[in-house]
């Protein structure tokens, strides 16, 4: 799955307006959010966990208009928790994010 930032670019930037400090601190609360999601999933073992971590992240996407990560996260709700092809495609995404 390849990154799309440019809706989340363009959500953060209306937000942000003019204020170059405001755009970069939202950018890095939703890395950090995202980290930490990614992390939360990582971690599930149990259905119940697995299921909140992936609607965490499907909220965090919607927040942000973020469609791929959206789809992301409704493929892991139909997964088995630990699925390593989720786990893996969003790692991938973190990097993405974080390189870009």
């Amino acid at each position: 799955m390849a990154f799309e930032c440019s809706a989340l670019d363009a959500t953060l930037a209306a937000a942000a307006g003019d204020d170059p400090l405001l755009l970069a601190e939202l950018r890095n609360a939703f890395r950090e959010s995202f980290e930490q999601h990614v992390d939360l999933l990582g971690r599930a073992r149990c259905d119940g966990n697995w299921n909140v971590a992936a609607m965490r992240l499907k909220g965090l996407a919607a927040s942000f208009q973020v469609g791929p990560l959206i789809d992301l996260a409704e493929e892991a709700l139909d997964a088995a928790p630990g699925d390593p092809v989720i786990l893996r495609k969003f790692r991938t995404a973190l990097g993405e994010f974080v390189s870009s």
